[in-house]
């Protein structure tokens, strides 16, 4: 075992399989206590189970580390709170929380239905708040504490999941107002793009040129959890890690821009203007999508 995280408590969400377990496994053995959450449902949201949470807890413990399960529902305001809760009164106190928690419903955006919409958003996003909301007012109190929200390169976009986009978005500018908000009081907050093996990334239907393994995303989670991090102000960043490529993303950032001259806008003066002094900041998504089909239709499968 290592001891980058040595007396810190962590508490992993989705931790009962994948990506989530390698994280909570790792935490464990670089020297943190882990509170192991997981509701147990199944990639779409069903059939509930606290035994994968508990499973998780006793290869935690025959390795020699110390952790607790707990099945609570992330999508609830009570969920997140348990989990915070469970960590203070088990550890007494809370240095990090990892939001991997999710599922999916795909479907095209105009068959996209309410009961397909709903329950994605509340898992990914706000499940990843009720958390992140119960650990800042703990570590505002402790003036220390990093927060980990997941995300997928599916925010720029996505053919048939419009839910799980529309979520990991959200969780990018949630992260950014968490690292903005809680700055002052030493807290930071970052998220994780990760490109890699699990149950949810089975059912993608191309073939990824750059991917790797759970374990790959956990160094990552398990370095910005850590006081190396902190020691370099690292907040308010996306970074993706897949295998052997680590990436970070542009911060949000106007591109071009123009002014009207005397008179105000009107849509006549800027369909002649717009085109040609502001332009357009390509697509790379749509891009891709073009390339996609072209492989397609020439009878080869698709690359991303």
């Amino acid at each position: 075992m290592g001891n980058f995280l040595a007396g810190k408590v962590i508490a992993v969400t989705g931790a009962g399989r994948g990506i989530g377990r390698a994280v909570a496994r790792a935490a464990a053995a670089e020297g943190a206590r882990v509170v192991v959450n997981d509701y147990g449902v199944s990639v779409d949201g069903a059939s509930p189970t606290s035994s994968v949470a508990e499973a998780v807890v006793k290869e935690i413990e025959a390795a020699g580390g110390e952790a607790v399960p707990v099945a609570d529902d992330v999508s609830t305001m009570a969920g997140g709170q348990r989990i915070v809760d469970v960590a203070l009164s088990s550890y007494g106190r809370l240095d990090g929380v990892v939001c991997v928690a999710g599922i999916l419903r795909e479907r095209m955006l105009f068959n996209m239905s309410e009961e397909e919409w709903d329950p994605v958003v509340a898992t990914h996003l706000k499940g990843t708040f009720t958390v992140f909301r119960a650990a800042a007012a703990v570590m505002r109190q402790q003036r220390t504490g990093t927060l980990i929200g997941f995300t997928s390169g599916n925010h720029q976009g996505s053919v048939s999941q419009a839910n799980y986009s529309a979520a990991k978005g959200g969780i990018i500018s949630l992260v950014r107002s968490a690292a903005l908000g809680l700055h002052k009081y030493g807290v930071t907050a970052n998220a994780v793009a990760p490109v890699a093996r699990t149950r949810m990334s089975a059912n993608v239907p191309m073939e990824l040129a750059e991917i790797g393994e759970p374990e790959d995303v956990a160094a990552l989670v398990v370095y910005l959890l850590s006081e190396r991090a902190r020691e370099q102000e690292i907040t308010g960043q996306v970074y993706t890690i897949a295998g052997p490529k680590i990436a970070v993303w542009a911060q949000p950032r106007e591109v071009r821009s123009a002014y009207a001259e005397g008179a105000a806008w009107t849509p006549e003066r800027i369909a002649e203007f717009l085109p040609g002094s502001v332009g357009v900041d390509p697509m790379p998504m749509l891009e891709r999508l073009a390339g996609m089909e072209r492989a397609a239709r020439d009878g080869n499968r698709p690359n991303a």
